[in-house]
């Protein structure tokens, strides 16, 4: 049905009312998009079978702006949560998608972000079985709100948890970090930059099944460092583990233009937050042969071994520098860039 069918160019507040506009809003980009028998039975929720633990997460995207370099808010909906469930060391499998939209967005955006969403869905081997929409008056939004939440059984070799640490065991990371918080931070009112930098939004569930599937009690722990970045989430390892962390900056993947535009902007990599990478804690035996196969795999060419645990400086995380010094890496305090994802 296009745009002329509903007869109207933009949402309306009207779409979200629970009435025929709703209804025909619904059946035209919503169901149609994502036809499958768990959505087509139109009700308030989907009946799954469970056979075994099932990991459950849930999130909400609020990124400005919503259209960016390499994706949009739908296709990060997608993604951040696929990966939120993968790490948890599971299979995804289904996501309910719930819209706040702002009445005006205009029709084709709305239809764009929806077929990026189901596109996204396929990619990464899951299906929307529910969800929900809602339009709030103009001003009172920002265009488009989504939440996401991600269901998947926990796979059978996964024994995923930060109590299962220990000194000497390597920190892995997939892929060159800071991209997605610079190709928005690119884009943002008041701080445009000339810059081909993208988005890394990407599911990694498929790596993280293989991981599994080869080392599987040997991995200890799964991490996306998304909001607070890098640094953030190894501080808060660190904290929790009562443990060290030696980290060498020459192994960290870095790709040159998002490090200028780091350094320009005055910014450390490793508070920007990212969307298609995660970190991984292995048994210090097996980290070489882990990037071997990282490397191999389309999503993570540039895997590295960043640093290990150790019993040495509890609680902190310490950079061994470029230039043959130390200093010590902390958390970020407040928010460096908001609206992120």
């Amino acid at each position: 049905m296009s745009n002329k069918d509903l007869g109207y160019e933009a949402i309306n507040l009207g779409h979200g009312s629970g009435g025929l506009m709703t209804r025909n809003l619904l059946d035209s980009i919503i169901f149609e998009t994502f036809n499958n028998p768990y959505l087509n039975k139109k009700h308030d929720g989907s009946i799954i079978k469970v056979d075994g633990e099932m990991a459950i997460s849930t999130d909400s995207f609020v990124v400005s702006p919503i259209f960016f370099k390499g994706g949009n808010i739908g296709e990060l909906a997608v993604n951040g949560t696929v990966n939120d469930v993968a790490m948890c060391g599971a299979v995804p499998k289904f996501l309910s998608l719930a819209f706040i939209v702002e009445e005006g967005l205009p029709m084709e955006e709305f239809k764009t972000i929806v077929h990026s969403i189901k596109e996204t869905a396929d990619k990464a081997g899951v299906q929307i079985i529910t969800g929900d929409t809602k339009v709030v008056e103009r001003g009172k939004g920002d265009k488009i709100f989504i939440n996401t939440t991600g269901f998947g059984k926990v796979h059978p070799n996964a024994h995923i948890s930060p109590d299962k640490i220990k000194s000497s065991d390597k920190i892995i990371i997939s892929g060159p970090v800071a991209q997605h918080g610079m190709a928005i931070m690119s884009q943002r009112d008041g701080l445009e930059f000339e810059s081909t930098i993208e988005s890394d939004t990407t599911n990694l569930n498929f790596l993280v099944n293989d991981l599994l599937d080869v080392f599987g009690n040997k991995i200890h722990l799964f991490r996306d460092p998304t909001r607070g970045g890098v640094a953030s989430v190894l501080s808060e390892l660190a904290d929790d583990t009562n443990l060290g962390i030696s980290l060498k900056e020459t192994d960290i993947p870095l790709d040159d233009q998002v490090a200028a535009a780091c350094e320009i902007l005055g910014l450390d990599p490793l508070f920007v937050a990212n969307e298609g990478i995660f970190i991984t804690i292995v048994d210090g035996e097996i980290a070489e042969a882990a990037v071997a196969l990282m490397k191999k795999h389309e999503k993570s060419p540039r895997a590295a071994c960043i640093g290990e645990f150790t019993s040495e400086h509890p609680k902190k995380v310490v950079m061994h520098s470029v230039i043959g010094g130390k200093r010590m890496v902390t958390p970020l305090l407040g928010e460096q860039l908001p609206r992120i994802c």
